[in-house]
């Protein structure tokens, strides 16, 4: 690898650190938002005069901000905003969509330098751009896995607090102070919003919103179908809790039996790849057929597309849904 290459990928890593660091909201101004998104969903008649939407568009007169209201009109920027409030990020749309750019553009120029092939370098460009969004999803699964992990517990406890004789919204206190992250951050907000004057049925239900969990709903359908039939609250949390945690135990096995086989997709897809910048470093040039005859290029191509294809089907053989 030449100087001017190495200088070349420093470059462009340094920049697309300093331009991630300069995404990242303030404290402050993370307050705010947080702020202005309860106070939005909690009042339910607004007044004559400017919006919450507006007045947050007034404080932040930026790039980002006017990106997102932009970025707001179109289905896949909705989209975005569930995913981003999901996985619970503090970056902005606008935040993600040049991100998504700048790698985009970053793994384009690399494909086009290192394999001069215009359907790879198109490959990597697409590839990058769709980093952003998977580190998204990432973190919001790993934090969807959490906050059912310790579900369970907090209806127990609930459970347990109601049985002692406290009101519904005292226990919902207890969890908030009691339960790990990412459940105690939302159950307290539960807790504000009722202090605000939300009603409770709408409380739950924005945090049904907030969590994409199927036990989350469990709980949630469960309280408000005793409230409204009425019955023993005690033991449905109980029954509730039973179920989960059963579920849960489920999908362990599932995914214990499906090991071997996400193994596989991973193995079979990553070491054709693998071996290929392998044996290109251990002997320079070895694979240069590949890249510039006509045949290899259709070869490279053929490859990419049986892998992906494969991938796409073991992915679908192990996707069992419980």
């Amino acid at each position: 690898m030449s100087l001017l290459t190495i200088t070349f990928l420093l470059t462009l890593l340094i920049s697309f650190t300093i331009l991630m660091r300069s995404m990242r909201p303030a404290a402050s101004s993370k307050s705010a938002q947080v702020r202005l998104t309860t106070i939005r969903h909690s009042i339910q008649a607004q007044k004559s005069g400017t919006s919450g939407a507006e007045l947050e568009a007034a404080g932040e007169e930026n790039f980002f901000a006017r990106l997102d209201i932009l970025l707001e009109r179109y289905p896949i920027g909705k989209k975005l905003k569930v995913l981003l409030l999901h996985a619970d990020s503090s970056m902005s749309m606008g935040g993600i969509v040049v991100a998504s750019a700048g790698a985009a553009l970053g793994c384009g120029l690399l494909g086009t330098l290192f394999t001069r092939m215009f359907l790879l370098a198109a490959a990597a460009t697409v590839a990058g751009a769709l980093i952003p969004y998977v580190l998204l999803r990432m973190k919001r699964d790993r934090r969807l896995k959490a906050f059912n992990t310790a579900l369970p517990d907090a209806i127990d406890l609930m459970a347990r607090a109601l049985r002692a004789g406290h009101s519904m919204n005292s226990s919902i206190e207890m969890i908030a102070e009691q339960s790990p992250e990412p459940l105690a951050s939302e159950f307290v907000q539960v807790f504000k919003q009722q202090r605000l004057g939300l009603h409770f049925r709408e409380a739950l239900m924005q945090m049904g919103s907030r969590i994409p969990s199927k036990d989350l709903q469990f709980l949630i359908t469960a309280i408000l179908v005793q409230k409204e039939t009425g019955g023993d609250l005690t033991e449905i949390l109980d029954r509730t809790a039973h179920v989960i945690r059963d579920r849960i135990r489920i999908q362990g096995e599932v995914r214990t039996h499906t090991a071997q086989g996400r193994m596989t997709g991973w193995i079979l897809g990553l070491l054709p790849v693998i071996m290929l910048v392998l044996l290109n470093i251990a002997s320079p040039g070895y694979s240069s057929v590949l890249f510039h005859d006509p045949t290899g290029q259709k070869l490279l191509y053929a490859g990419g597309a049986l892998i992906f294809l494969g991938g796409l089907i073991i992915r679908k053989i192990v996707d069992v849904q419980v």
